[in-house]
């Protein structure tokens, strides 16, 4: 089946420039989706096949309950399964962190940031387990906009370049006491920058400012030694790691054999498959593509990638491609059931071949960038790292479209909106 890609959509751009940059007042949270509809119908859909030389319209077959309910069912334990993983190196990022607090050495803060990548890393593939109210965007008690918001306004947390009494940490006539509850009352009060937990917020009390075109941030080890703020630097990141813990664990507990919301989801099988195919639709073409791609590659400002203190971002744009990917093959270490690309193929066998293609390309495409985020978005047009952007965020864009007429060969409606 030929297609046209609609390449960088000036709609998606439109939208996706609402985004700003991780130091800039005005933006929007990784959990701005939490409320969306996941019922509407799909950007494209796919046109009934019909028999040769005849106008009668022939429709394939839909997939059986029992294909439904296996596919949730291998979906479900797939979603466990990561956020175990996730749970696990999380937990290590924690040992190493409060080793590094206990004993403050560069040795010990390089041991720290390698955890947290490693920790990111795994949470990366789990971005595609959501965009559907499910436990972790969840708009009553969902713990996303807690766990990964961005842009953040580090000045909001902590000292900055001109500015060097900023944020909660050096404030203690305003924030006598860092507990917990603080952080959660300040996360995101008065502003979506003002983010104050979460991935981000202890990437930049690892890393410090990003000051450098070409290079992660360097926080000094003596700003957890000898700075008058280091005690309270330090309870700062210990508590935000915890609560981080807490919050994966609080997600991972209802997707669990017994989980509250694992028995819900598989208890309508048809809608768990739609929500699944939405979670990975709506991440492909408007989140990925859009808000964390087509914003920075339109704006050229370093500050617009995602993990922007750490330079990690083509790790996460890498591992939320694989992730989409991983949900669709339903393909994962001790991982066997039925997938949405055996759904697929059953009714529409040529469709399925060519989104099992565009996953394989975007994959490949983000694992050959061949240079930073920054570095890739600054490049003029024409440019060699500016060209692999664009392949990859096109292919990308082209996975989500081709993702919602998976949805509607299987007789299933999507929005691939945010």
């Amino acid at each position: 089946m030929q297609r046209t890609s609609s390449r960088i959509l000036p709609a998606l751009l439109a939208a996706a420039l609402l985004v700003s940059a991780c130091g800039e007042d005005e933006a929007t949270s990784d959990s701005t989706a939490a409320g969306a509809d996941t019922t509407v119908a799909a950007v494209e859909t796919v046109a009934p096949e019909t028999t040769a030389g005849s106008d009668t319209t022939v429709a394939a077959a839909g997939p059986s309950d029992e294909d439904l309910a296996a596919t949730a069912a291998t979906y479900a334990d797939l979603v466990a399964a990561n956020y175990s993983a996730t749970i696990a190196s999380a937990t290590e990022m924690q040992v190493a962190i409060e080793t590094f607090i206990a004993s403050p050495t560069d040795a010990t803060l390089g041991v720290a940031m390698f955890t947290w990548l490693a920790a990111r890393n795994d949470y990366g593939l789990t971005e595609a387990f959501r965009l559907y109210d499910g436990p972790i965007d969840n708009p009553d008690d969902g713990p996303e906009g807690q766990i990964n918001a961005w842009p953040m306004d580090e000045a909001y947390v902590d000292y900055v370049e001109g500015d060097l009494t900023a944020g909660i940490i050096n404030d203690p006539v305003g924030f006598p006491e860092i507990t917990v509850d603080v952080l959660v009352a300040a996360n995101e009060e008065g502003g979506e920058s003002n983010i104050s937990t979460g991935w981000h917020a202890i990437e930049f009390l690892l890393w410090g400012q990003d000051m450098s075109a070409d290079a992660p941030g360097s926080r000094p080890v003596t700003d957890y030694t000898t700075d008058a703020n280091a005690g309270r630097r330090g309870q700062y990141l210990q508590l935000l790691t915890s609560l981080l813990i807490d919050d994966l664990t609080f997600v991972a507990d209802q997707w669990a054999a017994d989980g509250a919301y694992r028995t819900e989801f598989l208890s309508d099988p048809s809608v768990a498959v739609q929500r699944l195919l939405r979670g990975i639709g709506a991440l492909s073409a408007g989140e990925l593509a859009g808000e964390r791609m087509a914003v920075a590659f339109e704006t050229k400002d370093q500050e617009d990638e995602h993990s922007c203190f750490s330079d990690n971002t083509n790790a996460d744009v890498r591992n939320n491609v694989t992730g989409i990917r991983m949900v669709y093959l339903a393909e994962y270490p001790g991982i066997d059931g039925m997938s949405p690309s055996d759904l697929v193929a059953k009714v529409n066998p040529e469709l399925d071949a060519e989104l099992r293609a565009n996953l394989d390309t975007s994959l490949a495409l983000t694992e050959a960038f061949p240079a930073t985020f920054e570095t890739m978005i600054a490049a003029p047009e024409g440019d060699a790292n500016n060209e692999a952007f664009l392949a990859a965020l096109e292919s990308i864009e082209d996975q989500g479209t081709l993702i919602a007429e998976a949805a509607a060969a299987l007789g299933l409606e999507i929005s691939l909106e945010l």
